[in-house]
């Protein structure tokens, strides 16, 4: 055959830019295909970061898709740019009367005016203005200026920060937040929790005890302080619950925040009065407002009332299906087994050795306590947990993993050995701890090899081998091999591969 030599002389590279996908936007938007639009948009900002046109016409399709709060940072960015552009000027307003904030949305309206008096948007800028001083003039100071919605969306950002686990950005954007508006008391306890989900724990309570100094019975500052007690097992925590106890609002906001409080820290029976009085009251409510009002409801003794309150927890949120109340008891088959045992779980997840934190976490996705713990903000020990201690998290929560990358295919080997394992006794007892936390060192030093963990049911088998001949415990290759379906020479095999991971002791 002959062979053909490629002329690469005449081969264009092709790079796409921002203004290649921008091009593809907009022919979406005539076909009014908003979803391919976004998408190519998307791209557009990332290639062309600093080009406030793209930017601006992103905002205003993340606006079609109901996609506000991100349209708002989008288009504050091309403000940022391009602070004199009409049309930038006019989708800042309208987003903002999107989000409700119409002191702000006020403000842009009448910019766009100031450059645009006869523009395109003229009519609609005028209506935003009206709507605006009709819903919120007492709003207003003398000079017409907004007052606290530029610092309400600052703090939304923040928390939006927050949720996406940017707390580094969240506590810089806060404290300068703060430093403008030093009583901006919702600011100062989302900085409490900022500080407290990155570990700073001192830090977070000494941010409360100065809001409460300077705000005597700030409901918030409380509730995180109770908290915060609560994670950390304080004996301070009665004290503050002692003080909440005695709290009696009427906003629905803090009724919300009181029950949500109570139920998290366990005391089911006041948290069940405040977030019924709620659903009474008509308070609708979000996913999170059900999940407690059914926990609650269950452990005070209403069991009725918390599975209505599951089943519209699942209409809002299906993928809470199979964390109802109930599964916390009928998950724990016996009160031996080390999955179910908190305080012991928790001991794994501290640990200083990355093996046992690995075995934690394997446990984790089998604990009845799982939801509970994951909860807490700082219930991992490493700040910066290794690949493998991320792998073996995601396959605790049910995150799917793809058999075309060579790391996750054999992850997934090792993972059913140790499913292999644990199916053999259907639990982890004191008796079988210590074969678990081998086949977790094993695992940490395979992975860190590149080992491939070819044949699950040999590992595991090798792995039952080598404690059992550790303990000089009578038991055969045979029998072990007959056990996981494989042949001798096989669990031999594989024996002799897993011993190179064991930790060499000198002499």
């Amino acid at each position: 055959m002959e062979n053909k030599k490629i002329n690469t002389k005449n081969v264009l590279s092709f790079i796409p830019t921002g203004e290649f996908y921008y091009r593809k936007a907009l022919k979406e938007l005539q076909r009014e295909n908003y979803s391919k639009a976004h998408k190519y948009l998307r791209r557009a900002s990332e290639l062309s970061p600093k080009d406030p046109l793209i930017l601006t016409q992103y905002g205003i399709v993340l606006m079609e898709i109901q996609e506000f709060e991100q349209a708002m940072d989008v288009l504050h960015t091309a403000h940022e740019l391009d602070s004199k552009e009409p049309d930038i000027l006019y989708f800042l307003a309208e987003v903002h009367a999107h989000m409700g904030l119409f002191w702000d949305a006020r403000k842009f309206a009448k910019k766009y005016l100031v450059y645009e008096t006869q523009g395109k948007y003229a009519s609609e800028a005028m209506g935003i203005i009206d709507f605006a001083e009709q819903e919120d003039w007492q709003n207003f100071d003398e000079d017409g200026d907004l007052q606290d919605s530029e610092h309400h969306y600052r703090q939304e950002k923040a928390r939006r920060m927050m949720e996406q686990g940017d707390f580094t950005g969240a506590i810089e954007l806060l404290e300068k937040l703060i430093e403008g508006k030093p009583d901006f008391w919702g600011a100062c306890n989302n900085l409490a929790l900022a500080y407290f989900y990155i570990g700073e724990a001192e830090m977070a309570k000494a941010l409360l005890y100065d809001v409460l100094r300077r705000n005597t019975g700030n409901l918030h500052a409380l509730c995180n302080l109770a908290v915060f007690h609560y994670y950390e097992k304080n004996a301070e925590l009665d004290d503050v619950l002692d003080l909440l106890k005695k709290i009696q609002p009427y906003v629905f906001e803090h009724r919300y925040k009181l029950g949500a409080t109570f139920a998290l820290v366990g005391k089911y029976k006041e948290a069940y009065r405040w977030l019924k009085s709620l659903q009474k009251k008509g308070f609708e409510g979000d996913a999170a407002f059900y999940f407690w009002l059914s926990h609650a409801a269950y452990h005070s003794g209403h069991e009725d009332a918390s599975r209505q309150a599951w089943d519209q927890l699942k209409k809002m949120d299906p993928d809470k299906d199979g964390y109802a109340p109930w599964n916390e008891h009928s998950e724990m088959p016996h009160v031996d087994a080390l999955e179910h045992d908190r305080d012991y779980l928790v001991g794994k997840l501290d640990h200083q050795k990355k093996s046992e934190r690995l075995f934690g976490l394997f446990l984790l996705g089998k604990s009845a306590h799982k939801q509970e713990i994951i909860s807490h903000p700082n219930w991992l020990a490493s700040d910066q947990p290794s690949v493998l201690e991320t792998f073996v998290l995601g396959y605790a929560l049910g995150h799917p993993f793809k058999e075309s990358v060579p790391a996750e295919k054999a992850f997934m080997r090792a993972m059913e050995a140790a499913e292999l394992l644990y199916g053999s006794y259907g639990m982890v007892k004191k008796q079988q701890e210590e074969l678990f936390q081998l086949w977790f060192l094993l695992l940490e030093k395979g992975f860190s090899r590149n080992y491939a963990f070819k044949n699950p049911a040999a590992l595991a088998a090798a792995a039952e081998y080598m404690i059992h001949s550790s303990k000089n415990e009578k038991t055969t290759k045979k029998e072990l091999a007959d056990q996981f379906g494989i042949s001798v020479a096989t669990l031999t095999k594989y024996s002799k591969e897993l011993t190179v991971f064991l930790p060499h002791i000198e002499s």
